[in-house]
């Protein structure tokens, strides 16, 4: 079909040339379904005159235009969501009576968003910080919100103490900054008056707060939680999110390099994959376990601040998640999205958290601020998938009330679609749970040892990992002005281990120890090494879904490159060519490749390895382009394998690389495609370090 073109406007009086719609469903409205003549000049009374109050297309326009931003979150701002499926691996009515778990293999539809915490929206995603790993389950019986971390544990026990919390690590009220940031006095004298917090500070300084990726991280539910089967029969449990990717993180110096060389490194990893069909996954586990256990486990169950090792009580498996759609408008859909810990559904119930109770009242008047409405639960993105009947009524936005007469009950009018009522048989049921005490407001003994897992998460740590925690101690304390905010975070590292404490100490220049904090009870060290709080010692044995950053120039041989590129396809994993130019390169045989980076824009921190594929006059020229340098300097700095051809050398005797070359370097001159992807499985080269 010939393609229609109009004027619209007067000629000479800024006319502009439109193509015309092909069919009636093209054609622009306004909000209200009006058709739309012109969208580029106001109504005007004459044609250099001034603009008409009666324009009602452009007072509608501008009008959204105003109001198109809404209040963003106060806390886990920066987010990102996608689309998805929850498919159960069996039958698990023997635990509860949760729809979404009765029958082996059906899939649920999911909406899951990832977050930081404690930055604005447009903070970058790799600050230091918590993620947050909410899932909505789109069930027969309603929406349950899992709305967890990628960090089991929390800062605080009792949900009074979250807006002190959020408001010393957020900037600081009267010069608005750090940014996404806790390294600044109020978060760290916070912490440091608040000695439950300490078991939460060994996870924020360790690698599980700089992921590599949303796809390589865990997720917590965080709280324990009640499982409740049809017979009535009540186990607590814990929900654990397994990734299939394995468990990966960055370095504290490439994470910094990464939030200036890409700030959305983490959304753009997670759109990319799953537009090249790379579908992301999790598996769902559960911990569960029953009264005895709980009266019997050396910390309290209900204690935000404690987890229970996998060790004694083993995760068990009972689906996966798979995320295979990204959003088509990120406002409607993950802007809008509203998270609540009370959504549940029948077969899952609360227990008494304190925290969880706290969120749970808490959610609801969030969700009011920032959408507007009670209504928002009628927002497609956060509609159940099953039918909603009920006597809620009118408010702003409302698109769905109540039909004929009946908008309330008891009732006496005839029963039907229109005029529901409970039922005690399908409809929802708390645990009944006996209470018995006084009314006070009271901080429970039992959640009282705040330092006893701390030492078994650092006890649990692989040394890369203990150095990497006590690097960050230093770094952000160092950030620290006031010398007894930092000596007040050592006396609690006294608690934890000895010689983390004195090597921070001695990282920030001190000239003698604090004395330990006074520690509420007394900490245990016996507490097992358990292994799976390590994300080293639970590293991928894969390098699928990892992304090789393969910097060539001209000449490089047809064969050498073509191999690798199959041995990458073969193991799953991506690659980007980095070139000098955008252009690209030509091959030792004339064939053209596109380059995907340019060498000063796509440098070695956005891979999980290099391969340094230059002829030796592309490596003498290259060996006076700074990022050329940085791109292999940063590799080696950072623990990368690197890939190399015996071309590269004038490149790396400009950084007197060759002397420090080793079993981090693959000489694929004389190693094969496929063993220099079997040694990237092992992701670093951490004796490097």
């Amino acid at each position: 079909m010939a393609e229609s073109f109009k004027y619209t406007g007067n000629k000479g009086n800024g006319g502009e040339l439109h193509q015309l719609p092909a069919d009636e469903s093209e054609i622009m409205t306004t909000a209200q379904g009006c058709p739309i003549s012109d969208d580029q000049n106001s109504l005007k009374a004459g044609a250099r005159g001034p603009t008409l109050l009666e324009d009602h297309i452009m007072r509608e326009k501008i009008f959204h235009f105003d109001h198109e931003r809404i209040p963003e979150r106060v806390v886990h701002a920066r987010g990102y969501g996608a689309h998805g499926y929850f498919e159960t691996y069996d039958d698990f009515s023997d635990i509860t009576c949760a729809d979404l778990f009765q029958r082996k293999g059906e899939q649920t539809p999911v909406f899951v968003r990832f977050s930081t915490v404690a930055g604005n929206k447009g903070s970058p995603d790799l600050a230091r910080d918590v993620r947050g790993f909410a899932v909505k389950f789109y069930t027969n019986e309603g929406n349950w919100d899992l709305v967890g971390n990628n960090i089991p544990v929390f800062f605080i026990q009792d949900a009074i103490k979250f807006p002190d919390l959020v408001h010393s690590a957020k900037q600081e009220p009267d010069r608005a900054f750090p940014q996404a940031q806790t390294a600044h006095d109020n978060f760290w004298d916070f912490a440091s008056l608040s000695p439950e917090s300490v078991h939460m500070l060994m996870w924020i300084m360790s690698d599980r707060a700089i992921p590599r990726s949303f796809r390589f991280m865990e997720g917590f539910g965080v709280h324990t939680f009640k499982l409740i089967n049809s017979k009535g029969e009540e186990k607590y449990v814990k929900f654990h999110w397994k990734p299939k990717c394995g468990l990966q993180s960055v370095v504290w110096n490439e994470a910094l390099k990464i939030n200036g060389a890409d700030p959305d490194f983490h959304r753009r990893d997670l759109w990319n994959t799953i537009q090249a069909g790379d579908f992301p996954e999790w598996e769902l586990g559960v911990q569960i376990f029953d009264q005895e256990f709980a009266d019997n486990f050396e910390f309290d169950v209900f204690d935000a601040t404690k987890i229970i090792p996998e060790e004694q009580v083993p995760v068990t498996i009972v689906g996966k998640m798979v995320l295979n759609r990204m959003v088509d408008n990120f406002f409607a859909e993950t802007e809008q999205v509203a998270f609540c810990t009370q959504n549940i559904v029948p077969g899952i119930d609360f227990t008494p958290d304190p925290l969880l109770q706290g969120r749970n009242f808490s959610y609801l008047d969030t969700q009011l601020k920032r959408l507007g409405s009670p209504n928002f639960t009628q927002i497609p993105i956060n509609a159940p998938r099953c039918p909603m009947r009920h006597f809620q009524q009118d408010g702003h936005m409302a698109m769905q009330n109540p039909k004929g007469r009946v908008n309330y009950e008891p009732n006496s009018w005839s029963q039907g679609e229109d005029n529901p009522r409970a039922c005690p048989a399908h409809g929802y049921k708390s645990s009944s749970q006996p209470i018995e005490g006084d009314k006070l407001r009271y901080r429970s003994e039992t959640f009282a040892d705040h330092y006893s897992q701390a030492i078994q998460f650092y006890k649990s740590q692989t040394p890369v990992e203990q150095t990497h925690i006590r690097d960050a101690f230093i770094f952000e304390l160092s950030k620290v002005e006031t010398l007894a905010i930092r000596e007040r975070v050592v006396s609690h590292l006294r608690n934890v281990d000895e010689a983390l404490a004195t090597a921070v100490a001695e990282g920030l220049g001190f000239e003698e120890m604090p004395d330990k904090a006074e520690a509420a009870m007394a900490p245990r060290d016996d507490l097992m090494v358990s292994d799976k709080l390590s994300i080293l010692k639970n590293g991928p044995s894969t390098f699928k879904g990892r992304k090789l950053g393969i910097f060539c120039c001209s000449g490089v041989e047809d064969e050498l490159l073509e191999g690798l590129l199959q041995s990458l396809k073969a193991e799953g994993a991506m690659y980007e060519i980095v070139a000098p130019t955008v252009h690209g390169i030509k091959t030792a045989g004339g064939k053209h490749i596109k380059g995907n980076q340019v060498i000063d824009g796509g440098p070695s921190v956005l891979y999980d390895a290099v391969a340094v594929l230059l002829t030796e006059e592309g490596a003498k020229a290259q060996a006076k382009v700074p990022e050329a340098k940085d791109f292999v300097m940063d590799a080696f700095a950072h623990n990368k394998f690197i890939g190399y051809i015996g071309g590269t050398k004038p490149l790396f005797d400009e950084l007197n690389m060759t002397s420090k070359m080793d079993g981090g370097f693959v000489d694929l001159d004389s190693k094969t495609a496929d063993d220099f992807i079997a040694t990237l499985r092992n992701t670093r080269y951490w004796q490097r370090g």
